[in-house]
């Protein structure tokens, strides 16, 4: 039969059998990626030495740019870590969007803005500050301490986080720059002394104690779980367990009563973090603190929680130039700086930002960073006719929330 199909395969019995115990195509495809990724041609290195896609420092333009080559630099858990929000992520989109629902008024008056700040009797060269974060050992070998020297070649406040990768000392040594302290609450009020004391011994000028709630899991881990991520909070719902949400208690037991606790420790000025109604504004004021620190944890807090340049306002209203306002959350421009200084902000802080400097370049990469919204923060006061940061007021935005 001419047009019959012939399967030599089908008609010798040793052949089919070879068949049925040969690898399958993806098995073939695994076996033969297995063996290039072996090859000492194809030997892994740093694929950014000296590489003509990687831009150079001097090259970037913004802080988005720096975001662009952390996200190729790190590794994916790295980047993860400090690009997510809590669940949907719904929150941290919002910290964005809200600036561009506030316009700046332009000014053909011709003004050289002065940008010096007077803080808790410190003078900073502009109304801008580091966020406290964790874990920059990720980022780069050399840690939080790596932070710091960018930051005080920047003329930048650095706030330290409780849970940085190294001790407050070590972190304040690297750097003659000035540093602040953030404090997670502790039941246990001798270790929380003791953490307390050595900020504080090791030069750190004010503390700023976190009220709000960071969420316990992230949707972006588990996604990326198969892709080189870890699910670090993804921890499963035990049904007998005392508290099975996987809500982390550590944070949830505190009051105002422990803050005018912690305040005869701490001699040097105390603000709450995670401000976001003007109730609990008042009631920071009510309760011996010295500044109001606006933010929702980047996004990483409660989802469908505001975002913090819509309740800035009220917050400030509420404040009435009592203690100072500290603002976070979303800030990626100098434009963005100056639109929360208008809607009340003392200054402003950086979160993710400096991380993008410090995972693309080090220490440079920070101090570049901040430089560049220093200048972007320069230029858009000069463009409203600004000439101080006294001068700032509602006058210069235009604001649409919905």
């Amino acid at each position: 039969m001419t047009n019959a199909i012939y399967w030599p395969e089908f008609t010798v019995p040793t052949r089919k059998s070879s068949w049925a115990q040969s690898l399958s195509r993806r098995q073939a495809a695994q076996s033969f990626a297995a063996l290039l990724s072996s090859s000492p041609l194809l030997a892994q290195q740093d694929p950014f030495r000296d590489h003509p896609r990687v831009p150079k420092l001097e090259e970037l333009l913004s802080a988005f740019d720096f975001e662009a080559v952390a996200h190729a630099k790190l590794p994916r858990q790295a980047y993860d870590y400090t690009a997510y929000g809590t669940d949907g992520e719904f929150t941290m989109r919002r910290n964005r969007e809200a600036f561009d629902w506030v316009d700046l008024i332009p000014s053909a008056t011709k003004t050289k803005p002065n940008t010096a700040l007077q803080l808790f009797k410190a003078k900073h060269d502009f109304p801008i500050l580091i966020s406290p974060t964790a874990g920059h050992f990720q980022l780069h070998p050399a840690g939080e301490a790596a932070t710091h020297q960018g930051a005080t070649a920047a003329n930048t406040t650095m706030i330290v986080s409780n849970v940085a990768s190294q001790p407050i000392d070590q972190i304040a040594a690297a750097a003659p720059g000035p540093l602040w302290f953030q404090f997670y609450p502790r039941e246990d009020m001798a270790a929380a002394r003791d953490t307390l004391e050595r900020a504080q011994a090791a030069g750190c000028q004010a503390i700023v104690v976190t009220v709000d709630q960071q969420a316990s899991a992230f949707e972006r881990d588990l996604h990326g779980r198969h892709l080189g991520a870890i699910a670090r909070r993804l921890n499963p719902r035990q049904p007998n367990a005392p508290n099975p949400y996987r809500i982390a208690d550590r944070r949830r037991w505190y009051s105002w009563k422990y803050l005018e606790e912690i305040r005869a420790i701490v001699k040097v000025p105390l603000l709450a973090k995670g401000i976001l109604t003007a109730e609990d504004a008042r009631l920071c004021i009510e309760h011996g603190l010295d500044g109001v620190y606006v933010s929702n944890h980047g996004g990483r807090s409660l989802d469908y929680a505001p975002a913090t340049l819509e309740v800035l306002p009220e917050i400030v209203e509420a404040v009435a130039g009592r203690v100072p306002v500290i603002f976070d959350s979303g800030v990626r421009r100098g434009t963005d700086i100056l639109k929360a200084l208008a809607l009340g902000a003392t200054a402003v802080c950086l979160g993710r930002v400096p991380r993008w400097g410090l995972g693309a370049y080090g220490p440079a990469g920070v101090q570049k960073v901040l430089e560049l919204l220093q200048a972007e923060l320069v230029q858009a006061m000069a463009a409203t006719g600004t000439p101080s940061l006294a001068a700032i007021d509602r006058s210069l935005v235009r604001t649409d929330f919905p």
